[in-house]
């Protein structure tokens, strides 16, 4: 295979921007950052543009299509919160280079009855095939179930254990049943034995404090229910816990949804009419909800020094679901983030390093000698202007260049 060599961009490396560079592609892999392009090279002019690592989203729910979508957003990594891409799932994905990598918790431990439940309408049913293997379905509601779930789920292919913590107060459904703090530490405790990492699905400050309390590594979203303190922001900081925020989701629980994206012909090339329907929608579940605490409240997290990682829960291409669409809800996500304080620098890490270290995805999320060539090349410079993100020019997925 020949090498590629991308010259006269800059490049942002996932963790700083290294001015302009030649980035050359071996295969699968970056082979050189810096220097000049090697004699007989393909040559990729990227002047006046802006070379990022391919992006990761770190909260998603996968449905048909929606990988090859993400990649074409420049998304060449999902991290799935709840689905059926499990490792034995998986095979054909991780070859695939027309579809976005994929690495997934499998169904989270919640009590019967619990979160998600209550998102569904009644009779809803997904119109897609089942995969070979089913992921298990641990309902657990004592500390002894939760911990007898962690092993199973982990042998059956789950990348990392997820706990819902949530009575459904923030989604319209108080009195939800939910894991209490007993279960949860048994459950956590029990990964720990592991070396597994820990998520857990907290929309409440009340659910965060769980969470931190029972030493779960990260948590999938931040609390929406009321404004931050001191004393929370600080529990979180020394739990060691990273946050995705995914404020595209809590726009969406308010009510707010993503039609000026949709709206945007960099986006609607890309979507079919199902996700700008879905994107022109939202949740609407609590429009009491207050964005500007949300704000606050992710700006308090980066000044502490917390890790901050990009994320949407993007679902299914269903109006239930809506304001979010895969790919372009990340996009959406980054701006967020920089409305909520975070420089354009900082959220570009949130997308790409820092998830990566987080999640230990030690072979992506820079742009690296030795690192799979997960690259995304933009028009502009997203680093001062965070919009460029979306002036994709050229996307690379294990160093096979996406079809326009």
């Amino acid at each position: 295979m020949a090498l590629t060599a991308i010259t006269n961009a800059r490049v942002f490396d996932g963790e700083k921007t290294l001015g302009v560079r030649t980035v050359v592609i071996d295969g699968d892999r970056i082979a050189r950052v810096g220097g000049d392009a090697p004699h007989g090279s393909e040559i990729v002019d990227g002047g006046g543009a802006t070379l990022l690592p391919g992006l990761i989203d770190a909260h998603v729910h996968s449905a048909p299509g929606s990988l090859a979508l993400a990649l074409r957003f420049g998304v060449t990594t999902e991290l799935e919160m709840q689905g059926m891409n499990t490792r034995e799932n998986r095979g054909a994905i991780t070859d695939d280079d027309t579809v976005a990598d994929v690495r997934s918790a499998g169904f989270a431990i919640t009590p019967p009855g619990g979160h998600p439940s209550e998102l569904m309408p009644e009779g809803f049913r997904p119109k897609w095939d089942l995969p070979p293997v089913m992921p298990l379905m641990p309902f657990s509601t004592t500390p002894e179930e939760a911990a007898a779930f962690v092993p199973q789920l982990l042998a059956r292919g789950s990348d990392f254990i997820k706990f819902m913590i949530d009575d459904g107060s923030v989604e319209g459904h108080p009195g939800l049943p939910s894991l209490d703090q007993a279960t949860l530490n048994a459950g956590v405790a029990e990964a720990k034995k592991y070396g597994a990492l820990t998520v857990a699905h907290a929309l409440t400050a009340e659910a965060t404090r769980m969470a931190a309390e029972a030493g779960v590594d990260g948590v999938t979203h931040v609390f929406m229910d009321r404004p931050h303190t001191p004393g929370l922001i600080e529990l979180i900081r020394d739990a060691g816990m990273f946050v995705i925020p995914c404020v595209t989701l809590n726009a969406s629980m308010m009510g707010i949804t993503a039609g000026e994206l949709a709206d945007d012909p960099r986006v609607a090339a890309r979507l079919d009419s199902k996700w700008d329907e879905t994107l022109r929608s939202s949740y609407g579940r609590y429009p009491q909800g207050k964005l500007d605490d949300v704000y606050d409240t992710v700006r308090a997290l980066d000044a502490a020094g917390v890790d901050i990682l990009a994320g949407t829960d993007v679902s299914m291409p269903e109006t239930f679901f809506g304001g979010l669409a895969h790919g372009a809800s990340l996009h959406h996500e980054l701006r967020y983030l920089v409305a909520a304080g975070l420089t354009p620098a900082r959220a570009l890490r949130a997308a790409t390093a820092t998830t990566a270290r987080r999640f230990h995805l030690g072979d992506r999320g820079r742009v690296a000698e030795g690192l799979r060539a997960d690259l995304v090349l933009v028009d502009g410079d997203p680093t001062t202007t965070i919009t460029d993100t979306l002036n994709t020019r050229a996307i690379w997925r294990r160093g096979t260049r996406l079809a326009a």
